[in-house]
């Protein structure tokens, strides 16, 4: 899938790089130094945004590269999880809204850290 520059552009406030790549007909986000929201620890790590449904029941993923420590408890059912060589981490999160730019995206699964369940 094709996605505008200037939304791909828009990722990299949030993080200190960004890679993209396709792993399974999949094009995933690669946020190194994503910026965490106040009150999660620790305040940045690494994420890989998957802005599809991968067939998994969830229309987008946002996984991280370690579980975080925020306000809520979160369902972390998802551990070394294998994409790009790496493990990854995700928790249940269901971003409801439909066509959501990239970084509106991003801004929905970060704001689950630390919004109530």
């Amino acid at each position: 899938m094709d996605y505008p520059p200037d939304q791909i552009q828009g990722l990299k406030d949030y993080c200190t790089s960004l890679k993209m790549f396709s792993e399974g007909g999949i094009t995933y986000f690669l946020m190194e130094g994503i910026r965490l929201p106040d009150g999660c620890s620790p305040q940045e790590c690494d994420a890989l945004l998957c802005p599809i449904d991968r067939g998994d029941g969830y229309a987008s993923r946002l996984f991280f590269s370690q579980q975080i420590a925020s306000p809520y408890t979160l369902n972390w059912h998802v551990s070394d999880h294998r994409l790009a060589e790496r493990n990854w981490t995700a928790f249940s999160w269901k971003v409801s809204i439909p066509n959501l730019t990239l970084v509106q995206l991003v801004r929905e699964h970060l704001s689950a850290l630390v919004r109530p369940q």
